[in-house]
């Protein structure tokens, strides 16, 4: 039986589906409908729906707030992986990326050749002559010029 966290981002991913990449949702409304809390929601798109795996998140606040999730354009991969990489920051852990060359994969914009040689690149056995401490950030130079190689 599928985790209620599951079910839920299932729900918002079928809504983004339903409107052409972007749904707002009412946090509390939400909650009511899955009959949960309404930080399970905020955890369910934390978790779920950030820029690692190609989401943008806005939220407002106040009476009547919101939260928008809308899915990245991959129409232009350029632009998607620019924001990506920069994004991305100046270290990324293995787990992260390859969540992220993941996403790729889903989103039909690398190939599996390319998905292969990005996670042997920054796996850490290919890491393992770096110092722990810096294996990180090496690790993101190394995913930020692959993708650069990739798009150009």
């Amino acid at each position: 039986m599928a985790r209620l966290s599951d079910i839920i981002e299932n729900f918002i991913k079928d809504m983004i589906e339903e409107t052409d990449g972007e749904v707002e949702i009412q946090r509390n409304e939400l909650a009511s409908y899955f009959n949960c809390v309404p930080s399970q929601i905020n955890y369910v798109i934390a978790t779920r729906f950030n820029s690692e795996r190609g989401y943008f998140v806005e939220s407002k606040r106040g009476g009547g707030g919101h939260i928008t999730i809308s899915r990245m354009s991959t129409d232009k991969p350029y632009d998607y992986f620019m924001h990506i990489i920069l994004s991305m920051g100046d270290e990324i852990s293995q787990h992260s990326a390859d969540i992220y060359i993941e996403n790729f994969i889903d989103l039909n914009i690398i190939s599996e050749s390319d998905k292969k040689l990005l996670k042997a690149a920054v796996n850490d056995n290919s890491l393992k002559s770096i110092p722990v401490f810096l294996r990180d950030r090496v690790r993101a130079d190394i995913l930020k010029n692959m993708l650069m190689k990739i798009i150009i």
